[in-house]
């Protein structure tokens, strides 16, 4: 039932689906006619429909002129927050919270997009379609607008800004591009595909068209002057033609064969490759940049095919359409049917390309398939973890777990427990490696599995990596732990953790016993810091010093009386001679020693 559901929340989720609705519909020579409509009139878009469908399709011509005159800085791309985006666009933005680059699209095309969005007639707009199925469309500059515009439509439905009632499901609604020039940077790329959004957008591009190959360039003067006139830029004179197509198929090969790309943008959604062959319907951006650079420089001589002629042929020429030859029946029939399809052909270039292609496509296996195998080794290394577990049973009495660990108790069931953490952690990390080169599926980090798995793990063996980094005396080299000695892996888990309780009813429920595991995974780093500062407090003769110690002493006091108090602690915090428990008779007799009660 569970998958059923997640398939049905995105209808377009693969390139095959939306391909296969592509061959067997007209969207594409209605969406074609509404953004020729668009293109002779002066108005930023025409409204128009098919049976229950409704066509909105954005104008180039009114980009182009929006943009006239315009010399410096159209090919900036600009954090998605400024320019008032954060609100519009909320849940591509933030994310993972990882420490990586910032969510970034075209700036004046965001800048014509809020412009267009703050008129009346526009909201008039979003009013009059919430509730249909919408097709956003545009050819060129007018179709970054109708990218944005979709992007727009589909953050918002789902948080129920045109809607009455926030449970109510985003209607259908499909993007359709025509030449459209690259609009954000790859982390614009992976917030889409992560948000479950890339299914809805369809990119349709010609074999000779430089205008979607021409952002891989650098952003230099040059591009800044050719920005405002991209959409004519297919129709200069000869020399200047060959000339800017050198110059796009040298970037963009750099950009293919994963050399340093000197411009950060990057593809989203579902990309349309059409030539006199066929079409080939992809959704893996890597894929797409690639094939993006053989067809063009093996369509330099091509006869230019109209974006007219594509929507009306396409459905006759579509690869799913033409031929049904699946990767298991005939892999490298596949390949040469994808190469044949984008007009790139068999020998020459067409070879080379089906080469690097093949290999590629070898090793990029299925997010999902990967993600199978790893759950499979979640299951072998369970023995690990439960040997942990069973460690904490038979500690808790006395001295409890972290101090046992911390002692080494017992030398040889340290041993078996150090090994089983080590182990442990090593999976983890490889996991961790593994999202971040997008080699598992976009949403895991949000799959309730891998999200409890990694909490677990998080509270049963933190506080031993906080028991051996305080035995080996590491916070006397590095400093302390929550600062200085914190493993990268936790406080990725942390924020994968926060995701899933910010969508949770937060209302406490007070436990009748204590946690199994203490929900503080960084209690006992806290309890080493409160001792360090106790044993200052003995000696500091500074008055100023002494009651930033005590007022430090008394904060974490009180964190850790409410923490037991509401049960949120293992039993094993309260041993008898647990580090915790001592410290708290120890810091009694202090404060009984004392004549005064600092107030900070």
């Amino acid at each position: 039932m569970e998958a059923r559901i997640e398939a049905e929340a995105s209808m377009f989720e693969t390139s095959h689906v939306l391909g296969s609705l592509l061959a067997s519909s007209s969207i594409l020579s209605q969406a074609w006619h509404h953004c020729s409509a668009a293109d002779t009139g002066a108005a930023a878009y025409v409204r128009g429909s098919c049976g229950n469908t409704v066509y909105v399709a954005f104008s180039s011509k009114y980009v182009a002129n929006s943009l006239a005159g315009i010399r410096a800085g159209p090919m900036k791309a600009f954090d998605i927050t400024e320019l008032g985006g954060s609100g519009l666009f909320r849940p591509l933005v933030g994310g993972e919270g990882e420490e990586e680059e910032k969510v970034k699209v075209q700036a004046l095309a965001l800048h014509l997009f809020l412009t267009l969005l703050n008129s009346p007639n526009y909201q008039n707009l979003l009013q009059e379609i919430k509730d249909k199925p919408v097709i956003f469309t545009g050819h060129s500059l007018g179709g970054s607008l109708a990218s944005l515009a979709a992007l727009h439509f589909l953050c918002n439905s789902s948080s129920g800004s045109f809607s009455s009632c926030n449970s109510t499901p985003t209607p259908p609604l499909l993007c359709v591009t025509f030449g459209t020039p690259l609009l954000g940077n790859e982390a614009f790329s992976r917030a889409i595909l992560r948000e479950r959004l890339a299914g809805h957008f369809c990119h349709v591009v010609s074999q000779r068209d430089i205008v979607p190959r021409l952002l891989f360039c650098p952003l230099g003067p040059s591009l800044s002057i050719l920005g405002a006139h991209m959409h004519c830029c297919n129709l200069l004179p000869d020399e200047e033609r060959a000339n800017l197509q050198k110059i796009v198929s040298m970037h963009i090969a750099a950009a293919a064969t994963a050399r340093k790309r000197e411009s950060p943008y990057w593809p989203f959604g579902n990309y349309v490759l059409c030539s006199k062959e066929g079409a080939v319907c992809i959704d893996n951006p890597t894929a797409v940049v690639q094939l993006l650079y053989v067809t063009f420089v093996a369509g330099i001589e091509v006869v230019d095919l109209s974006y007219r002629d594509i929507a009306e042929a396409i459905p006759q020429h579509l690869l799913l359409k033409k031929r049904d030859i699946t990767e298991e029946e005939n892999f490298d029939g596949g390949i040469s049917l994808v190469l044949e399809a984008s007009g790139i052909g068999s020998t020459g270039i067409g070879a080379a390309a089906a080469t690097e292609f093949k290999v590629s496509k070898r090793a990029s296996r299925s997010p999902n398939l990967i993600c199978a195998e790893l759950a499979t080794k979640l299951g072998k290394i369970t023995p690990c973890r439960a040997q942990i577990e069973w460690y904490k049973v038979l500690s808790d009495d006395d001295m409890g777990y972290y101090d046992s660990f911390k002692q080494r108790i017992s030398p040889k069931k340290y041993s078996k427990v150090n090994i089983n953490r080590m182990k442990l952690g090593q999976f983890w990390d490889e996991v961790i490696e593994m999202l971040q080169n997008n080699s598992l599926p976009y949403d895991f980090h949000r799959r309730a599995k891998w999200v409890n798995a990694a909490q677990f793990y998080k509270l049963l063996v933190e506080p031993l990596d906080i028991a051996e980094y305080y035995r080996t005396e590491q916070h006397m080299i590095k400093g302390h732990y929550l600062t200085h000695g914190r493993e990268r892996r936790y406080e990725v888990f942390d924020k994968w953790w926060k995701s899933k309780t910010d969508l949770m009813d937060n209302s406490f429920v007070k436990r009748s016993k204590f946690a199994g595991l203490t929900q503080d995974s960084c209690f006992w780093a806290r309890v080493e810091q409160a001792k360090e500062l106790t044993e200052k407090v003995k000696t500091e003769q500074d008055a100023q010093v002494l009651g930033k110690f005590w007022k430090d002493i008394v904060e974490f006091e009180d964190y850790a009386k409410d923490l037991v108090e509401r049960k949120e602690v293992s039993i094993d915090v309260l041993a008898p001679r647990s580090s915790y428990r001592l410290w708290v008779d120890e810091w009694k007799s202090i404060k009984s020693a004392r004549a005064f009660c600092f107030n900070g």
